[in-house]
């Protein structure tokens, strides 16, 4: 692809990051450029950012539901799975899965729940409520 041929399509992350392309610059020589996006990749990610907001929706419509911990909403909320969870918070696996349960989440210490809401970057508050606004928390 010519220098000049590399797509700036302007996306959602246009203002806040740049994609390095290879191109070839008027001598035929190998060049590095940015490009702002590319309106075929710019569209893929926006079916992913969907497919991420109905995860979102239905996982606090579960909280809601009294079927699901609000550890299952922030999960979805930040991308993690409870592998990344547990690298964040040093629960093993076996102990989240466990906590993704309402019973068991709701009697939870404060030194646990405290750990929770530091790997999701919110208030223990925040994490034990469910009465949440339409944005999230």
């Amino acid at each position: 692809m010519k220098k000049e041929d590399i797509p700036q399509d302007p996306s959602a992350l246009h203002n806040i990051t740049k994609e390095v392309s290879y191109a070839v610059d008027e001598n035929g020589n190998y060049v590095t450029e940015l490009s702002t996006g590319w309106d075929v990749k710019i569209k893929a990610l926006d079916v992913a950012w969907s497919d991420i907001e109905k995860k979102v929706a239905n996982a606090r419509q579960k909280v809601l539901n009294n079927e699901a911990s609000p550890l299952l909403y922030f999960m979805e909320l930040k991308l993690m799975d409870i592998q990344i969870l547990s690298d964040y918070t040093g629960f093993w696996k076996w102990r989240i899965r466990r906590h993704l349960k309402p019973l068991v989440f709701e009697k939870l210490s404060a030194k646990k729940l405290q750990r929770y809401a530091t790997a999701f970057d919110v208030t223990v508050e925040a994490l034990k409520n469910v009465n949440w606004n339409e944005t999230g928390v």
